[in-house]
């Protein structure tokens, strides 16, 4: 039964060096979506891929911007590997100015770790994202993690990147643990791996069964060892056997031993 251990420790170790390399998704939007104001509706163009590089600096949030988020009938917040996933972006602004939001990212993380990244995804920009003071607008992110990436539990930072007076200014709208699960099929990958695993655990346990049921019936099969000695005769058979070539035999012998 010791082998048994080590072979769950081996498939263990082979499924951590079989895991693929995580790559980056790409982000796209297609449709071009409406800000919805207290005071006004604008034309807020979604950029995508020309979004203006920011770099991987962080900048400080604005006083009087607040931020909200929510998953649009998906409150499991499930991420289908591969797939599009929407999120929308509340911001109020309560400040004295204007706010021109430039771009949402986002990125993912180990939730045991929040220092590993594990994806980074791509930024989405828009072209007219003014929201005037005491305005409130929604805004549209579309993301899209690795096909590659194993499921499971990650965690998943969403900051908004703005200005104000020709200043960046950035804030976090979501900061909260999501789950990656595959897409399509009835069976995932890790259901198969699994389900494989289990197969072999039996299939060893049967031979070792099987190799001790072997074992123990060697040791019934054996025949015990006689010692030969003194032969002794019972009174029963002798009644049988009297009068009998085998009885004068045994009577001439004894008389000569006298």
């Amino acid at each position: 039964m010791a082998s048994i251990p080590k072979f769950w420790v081996f498939a263990l170790a082979l499924l951590l060096l079989a895991s693929p390399l995580l790559q980056v998704a790409r982000c796209q939007s297609d449709s071009d979506d409406a800000v919805e104001t207290t005071e006004e509706s604008n034309d807020i163009g979604i950029v995508g891929d020309d979004v203006q590089d920011f770099g991987d600096g962080n900048f400080a949030s604005a006083p009087g911007i607040d931020t909200v988020s929510v998953f649009p009938k998906n409150s499991a917040r499930l991420i289908t590997a591969g797939e599009e996933t929407e999120l929308l972006v509340g911001v109020k602004n309560d400040g004295d100015t204007s706010m021109n939001v430039i771009a949402i990212k986002a990125s993912v993380h180990l939730p045991f770790d929040h220092r590993m990244l594990v994806q980074n995804l791509t930024a989405q920009g828009f072209n007219n994202g003014s929201v005037p003071a005491s305005a409130q607008a929604t805004f549209p992110y579309l993301f899209a993690v690795s096909k590659f990436l194993q499921p499971g539990t990650f965690d998943l930072v969403g900051s908004i990147i703005y200005e104000i007076d020709d200043q960046p200014f950035q804030s976090t709208f979501f900061n909260g643990t999501v789950e990656v699960v595959e897409s399509g099929g009835f069976l995932s990958m890790e259901s198969v791996f699994l389900v494989t695993l289990g197969a072999a655990l039996l299939v060893l346990l049967g031979l070792w069964i099987h190799g001790q049921i072997q074992h123990l019936s060697k040791k019934t099969k054996r025949a015990p060892k006689v010692e030969v000695g003194t032969r002794t005769t019972d009174a029963s058979t002798d009644e049988w056997l009297e009068g009998t070539a085998y009885t004068q035999s045994l009577s001439s012998k004894s008389k000569k031993k006298k």
